[in-house]
């Protein structure tokens, strides 16, 4: 049977941050093996991760709902879908457009088992291994013998730390000094030599509270940029207010997203918990310190590296029965103990840091 030459592939991925973010492994997998138009459609919130991509053709984006693309999307013509999200949203634009499609295993049983049985039968695969497991067949409709970039997701060919198009040049960090007059000071007095704090996260229950991000803080030696959403603004401010010290400042709430990424590939590490920071910075190749609560990393979510370098040093409260006790997370810790950050070594933290 003839081969159809693959020209153009939609790719889609709605939300969020981190889930974006490890999907950009696939657009770079996609070009480099198909060499074929690639569009990409997420939220517009959203939007701004991939705006820079230098292998996206297009992108669609939706407030809400998938009609407010699906008449353009109809009169693309595209060859193949490449589902990453698979919901209610994805499966009604693979009705409406009716063409061949692939998508992965979410493995929900699995994170099911786990979470309310603590029985593991996860695989030990990291999710951007399982999208590309999942581009096999697309792949091997065009008649490849093998695979040219391993199916590991490892990509052989060097890139620079940019290339997948995270960081938008109109952000240089000589521009955020100008924009920030606290951050003009803070590189003064500590040149390049500081870290970044992502303090942020989803959930309650995946963020190490208040005082204890105080205790962490205080503790370090080496200069801290706090950042964090408009929500973490008050805790940021708090943390600043506690430690009175010009070697942290806080920028929750006052940096955009791309502003932000400048900011972490520009720090010497990265401490952060299960959040989009954290994959964003593994996409920078950075080293980091990820701190982790009601979730495991066994879920398929914890930093990856296409360079096949592992930077990343894994914190987590060892053995805990309760333990993990969501998928995603919850506003308050179900057992009110929350022993999961509570008892995090906060001198593994400030060792690794200032080591």
């Amino acid at each position: 049977m003839t081969k159809v030459k693959i020209k153009k592939v939609l790719i889609i991925r709605f939300s969020s941050i981190g889930d974006i973010v490890l999907t950009l492994p696939v657009v770079r997998y996609v070009k480099q093996q198909l060499k074929c138009e690639i569009h990409f459609l997420t939220k517009k919130s959203f939007e701004s991760l991939i705006i820079s991509n230098p292998q996206l053709d297009k992108i669609y984006s939706i407030n809400k709902k998938v009609s407010e693309v699906l008449p353009q999307l109809k009169l693309e013509k595209y060859d193949a879908i490449i589902d990453l999200h698979k919901n209610l949203r994805t499966l009604r634009i693979r009705w409406a457009l009716r063409i061949p499609y692939y998508s992965f295993d979410k493995l929900n049983f699995e994170k099911w088992l786990m979470v309310n049985f603590k029985i593991n039968r996860l695989p030990k695969i990291p999710i951007v291994e399982r999208y590309l497991e999942a581009l096999r067949p697309l792949i091997l409709e065009l008649g490849s013998n093998r695979v040219e970039a391993e199916i590991s997701g490892l990509i052989k060919e060097e890139y620079e730390d940019d290339f997948n198009g995270l960081l938008n040049p109109k952000n240089k960090l000589a521009d955020l000094e100008i924009k920030f007059p606290e951050l003009k000071n803070f590189f003064l007095l500590f040149g390049n030599n500081w870290i970044v704090f992502a303090i942020g996260g989803a959930h309650a229950t995946k963020r190490l509270p208040l005082l204890k991000l105080i205790s962490i803080c205080s503790k370090i030696k080496t200069p801290i940029i706090l950042i964090g959403g408009k929500e973490d603004a008050t805790i940021g401010e708090e943390i600043v207010l506690s430690i009175n010290d010009n070697r942290v400042v806080d920028m929750c709430g006052k940096t955009t997203l791309q502003e932000s990424i400048q900011l972490v590939n520009s720090a010497k590490k990265i401490i952060t918990h299960d959040t989009g920071m954290m994959h964003i910075a593994a996409s920078l190749k950075k080293e980091i310190i990820s701190i982790w609560g009601n979730t495991i990393p066994e879920f398929g979510m914890a930093p990856f590296y296409d360079d096949g370098i592992d930077r990343n040093t894994i914190l987590q409260v060892e053995n805990l029965s309760c333990r993990p006790c969501s998928k995603i997370g919850f506003e308050k810790c179900p057992k009110g103990h929350f022993r999961c950050m509570l008892e995090i070594d906060e001198d593994k933290v400030v060792g690794i840091v200032d080591f």
